[in-house]
């Protein structure tokens, strides 16, 4: 199974968060990728500029300590994003379902705005 992790997903995976049900840990855990996009870690590092947010390590350092692969973004990614309705005002959100979608992930999330966009997904 190849799996694409929201960001708040990777966040909770890393800090053991009890909001990350079993079913999604043991997929997370079985899965033969664990995908991280680069969208996630711009995510991440504006709210770290912003002082919104602080991690232990390097993003870099932590997602290797979790043996998860980082997932550029392509332009077969962009070209998926430009098609989609605008279901969901958030950019990064929509660029994870492009690119699942693209690379067919099951997106590993718990925003409940993304369901109409349909796909697999793992709801957490």
């Amino acid at each position: 199974m190849k799996l694409l992790l929201d960001t708040h997903v990777i966040l909770w995976w890393q800090r053991d968060d009890r909001r990350l049900n079993k079913a999604a840990r043991r997929a997370i855990a079985d899965a033969d990728v664990v995908w991280v996009s680069a969208a996630s870690a711009w995510e991440l590092m504006i709210k770290v500029t912003r002082g919104r947010l602080r991690l232990a390590e390097p993003f870099p350092v932590l997602l290797a300590a979790d043996n998860f692969t980082e997932l550029p973004l392509t332009v077969a990614h962009a070209e998926a994003l430009a098609g989609l309705p605008p279901h969901h005002g958030d950019p990064f959100d929509r660029v994870l379902v492009a690119q699942a979608r693209v690379e067919g992930a099951t997106l590993v999330t718990h925003d409940r705005a993304l369901a109409p966009y349909g796909g697999a997904v793992i709801w957490t």
